[in-house]
C-alpha cells in the first residue's frame, strides 16, 4: 500500500493548534520540524554540556516551521485528507505540500530525525537503532522503537510528564497507572525510576504490542493492557499518568478517582496552554487540588490530588 504524505507550513503556535484539531479528526503521528526546537536544544546544550550536535539538526534553525503526517492511500485516507485540508484552510494555515510515498519508505523515512536526546533531569531517550552511552551515573536511558505506535518521547507533553514523575514517584512504593500509554515511554520510565508496579492501558492493540516490545527492550516489568481509559481497571494506583488531550483529561477526571489510592497524584499532560485554565478549573470542579503546573513551549502538565 502507498501512503500520502502531507506537509503543512506555518507559524509554530498555529501549527500546534492545527495539530490538536487534526488529532480530533483521528490523525496522529506528526513529524514536527521547528526552528524553535533547535534554539531550545542549544540552550539545553549548555545545561548538559554536550560537545556535538548533528549539523542536520542545526540546519533546521533556518527553515520554516512545518509538520508532516501520513495517510493511507485509500478511500478512508482520502476522506481524512479532505477533512484535514478543510481544517487547514479554515485556520489559515500556510502552504501545503502533498506527495505519495511507498510503504517501505514511509516506515523508515522519519528515523533520520530521531536521535538520542536528554529530555529531563534524569532521562535520556534513544532510538533502538542508535548507540548511546550514559554520561551521568544518575541518568536513565529509555530505548524506544515507536514502530507503528509513534511517540519518541521528545515531545514536550511527554517530557513534562517524566519531569513530574521524577518528583512524585517513590521508588519501591509507588504503584503507577499509565492511561493511554502509547508506545510505553512513560510506563518504562516509571519502572526505571523504581516503581513498585506499573500498568499501562491503551485502546490501540498495535500500540499495546509496541509498548510490550519496548518494555522488554528496556528490561523492565510492565503490564500492558488493552482498554479504554480506566474501564475495567480495578487496581489502585499511587501515581496516575495521562498524556492525552485536554478533552480526554477532563473526561477521565470523572472516573479516575475510582482507581486512585489515598494520597495519590494525578499527572495529566497533552494540554495546550490555551486550555490550561479550562482543564485546571475542570479538575477543581471534580474535587481535585492543583499542586503544580509545569509548562514547556505551548504545552503544560498538571499534577493534582483528590481532596481527602
Amino acid at each position: 500500500m502507498n501512503y500520502t504524505k502531507v506537509t503543512i507550513y506555518g507559524k509554530t503556535n498555529e501549527n500546534e493548534a492545527l495539530m490538536s484539531a487534526l488529532e480530533e479528526l483521528g490523525i496522529s503521528g506528526f513529524s514536527v520540524e521547528d526552528p524553535a526546537d533547535v534554539r531550545e536544544l542549544m540552550e539545553k546544550k549548555h545545561s548538559y554540556d554536550w560537545d556535538y550536535v548533528d549539523p542536520e539538526v542545526l540546519a533546521l534553525e533556518t527553515q520554516e516551521p512545518r509538520f508532516s503526517f501520513y495517510l493511507e492511500d485509500s478511500p478512508e485516507g482520502m476522506d481524512l485528507l479532505d477533512a484535514a485540508l478543510s481544517e487547514a484552510d479554515y485556520r489559515g494555515a500556510g502552504r501545503v505540500e502533498i506527495s505519495s510515498v511507498a510503504e517501505e519508505d514511509w516506515r523508515d523515512c522519519w528515523k533520520q530525525y530521531f536521535k538520542p536526546a536528554r529530555i529531563s533531569r534524569r532521562f535520556t531517550v534513544k532510538p533502538s537503532w542508535e548507540e548511546y552511552i550514559a554520561e551521568d551515573p544518575d541518568e536513565k536511558i529509555i530505548e524506544i522503537d515507536p514502530g507503528q505506535a509513534f511517540g519518541t518521547g521528545t515531545h514536550p507533553t511527554t517530557t513534562l510528564c517524566l519531569k513530574l514523575l521524577e518528583d512524585y514517584l517513590k521508588p519501591g512504593e509507588s504503584r503507577v497507572l499509565d492511561v493511554g500509554c502509547g508506545s510505553g515511554i512513560l510506563s518504562v520510565g516509571a519502572s526505571l525510576l523504581g516503581a513498585k508496579r506499573v500498568l499501562g492501558v491503551e485502546i490501540d492493540p498495535v500500540a499495546c504490542a509496541v509498548a510490550r516490545e519496548n518494555a522488554a527492550r528496556n528490561g523492565v516489568s510492565v503490564e500492558i493492557r488493552e482498554g479504554d481509559l480506566v474501564e475495567g481497571v480495578e487496581e489502585r494506583a499511587d501515581v496516575v499518568l495521562a498524556n492525552l488531550m485536554a478533552d480526554l483529561v477532563l473526561r477521565l477526571a470523572d472516573s479516575v478517582p475510582r482507581v486512585m489510592a489515598e494520597g495519590s497524584v494525578f499527572i495529566s499532560s497533552g494540554i495546550l496552554l490555551e486550555k490550561e485554565e479550562t482543564v485546571a478549573e475542570g479538575l477543581k470542579a471534580k474535587g481535585f487540588v492543583i499542586e503544580r503546573i509545569e509548562e514547556e513551549g505551548d504545552w503544560c502538565a498538571i499534577a493534582a490530588r483528590r481532596k481527602e
